[in-house]
């Protein structure tokens, strides 16, 4: 069967490249065509439009490229009819994807599935009823989004959690050590890796990673207490997909700061850091979940422009409590939140304070990843099932 899938962020190139891998084992002929990746595209098939040339976060960043978007709404609505594919996967992206599953439905015969819901529990509720007319299947990876949906009388599938996959099957094929890892990037392995994961897109790097590095200068040994001078942490940045080393080179270059930490940056890396890495600072997404996945101890943060303004709107608009994913799944405060007007440097520093140097708030939260948020999310397999439930699905004509 031929296979359309539209994603619009490196995580959807990642669970998207999964998914493909797990449909190929369901559907031995299987095509595919997407927006997607390198991920996707390592896995086989055509690759239209990269996920680079349509991620736009912001108000203002979409305004000043409506026309490239539009362009490119235009080219895969074109592109979709002219392959005529047996079923077009939707996966999150959901201000571009849920233009793109009405325009299937009321223009085209194909089914539309989606995978990873947009996340409407949280915000723009009344999506629901797009959802309802325009998605034939939807497969949800959040235990929570179950009854969520079954109260909205639009009943879904829960496979699993994509990230659980992801991470297993690198720990379960990653066997280098410590010492080893250290020695290929030139780091000290007697010293703990400080992770930090600043986002995805160029904007929310440029906004967080900048706060980040002046709150770790906080704990170089000269500026930390009499007793906690002997330790000496390592600053490591995990470059995203698709953003260049000249960008992270011009924030955290050249300066004090910088000079200081002795920072680095390592690329396609992401997990490996994550496995020996002491703590982490990391955007809210996808990032968080698959950290507390490694059980690393972590803040999150995300700074917004107008902080005090987007948290008057947060607290009208979002119909959540938490924004973090570990949150979420565990419904209870297990990571602290710097989000909005709340990500500012001294409250980042007071957070690491605890992650960093004290030894029972470390434990406590790693002790209760495993409780609240592995046990939950459940065994890996989610790629297998979704894809086993979705060719079962259109070999049933649905």
């Amino acid at each position: 069967m031929k296979y359309y899938l539209i994603v619009g962020e490196a995580s959807g190139d990642l669970h998207a490249s999964n998914l493909m891998r797990s449909l190929k084992k369901q559907d031995p002929e299987a095509e595919f065509r997407f927006f997607g990746g390198d991920l996707m595209k390592a896995v086989g098939g055509t690759l239209v439009k990269h996920y680079r040339e349509l991620a736009y976060m912001g108000f203002v960043q979409v305004v000043l490229h409506a026309g490239t978007i539009l362009r490119n709404m235009q080219l895969c609505k074109d592109d979709i009819v002219a392959w005529a594919p047996d079923v077009v996967i939707l996966v999150d992206y959901p201000g571009f994807n849920l233009k793109i599953a009405k325009f299937v439905k009321t223009h085209t015969q194909f089914p539309v599935y989606y995978y990873i819901s947009p996340k409407i529990w949280a915000w723009k509720e009344y999506r629901i009823k797009d959802i309802r007319m325009y998605v034939d299947e939807l497969f949800s990876i959040l235990p929570f989004e179950v009854p969520f949906f079954a109260g909205h009388n639009y009943p879904i599938h829960y496979v699993g959690n994509p990230c659980v996959d992801a991470v297993d099957h690198f720990k379960t094929h990653y066997a280098e050590t410590r010492e080893e890892f250290c020695s290929r990037h030139g780091l000290d392995p007697t010293k703990p890796i400080v992770a930090l994961l600043a986002g995805s897109r160029k904007q929310e790097i440029k906004e967080n990673l900048p706060i980040m590095l002046s709150a770790a200068r906080h704990f170089i040994p000269q500026a930390l207490p009499r007793r906690h001078r002997d330790k000496h942490f390592q600053w490591i940045i995990a470059g995203a997909p698709g953003i260049s080393e000249a960008m992270y080179a011009q924030l955290i270059g050249g300066n004090e700061i910088s000079s200081l930490l002795q920072v680095k940056t390592l690329h396609g890396e992401t997990y490996a850091l994550l496995t020996h890495a002491y703590a982490a600072m990391v955007t809210s997404g996808t990032a968080a979940l698959e950290t507390a996945l490694f059980r690393v101890p972590q803040v999150v943060c995300y700074f917004i422009r107008c902080g005090k303004l987007v948290s008057w709107i947060r607290k009208l608009v979002l119909k959540v409590k938490y924004i973090s994913l570990v949150n979420l799944v565990s419904d209870y405060p297990l990571v602290r939140e710097l989000v909005a007007d709340e990500m500012r440097e001294r409250e980042l520093v007071e957070e690491l304070n605890q992650l960093l140097l004290d030894t029972f708030y470390r434990e406590r939260m790693v002790h209760e990843y495993d409780q609240m948020v592995l046990t939950p999310l459940g065994e890996p397999g989610a790629s297998d099932h979704t894809a086993v439930k979705m060719v079962e699905l259109l070999r049933k004509g649905r």
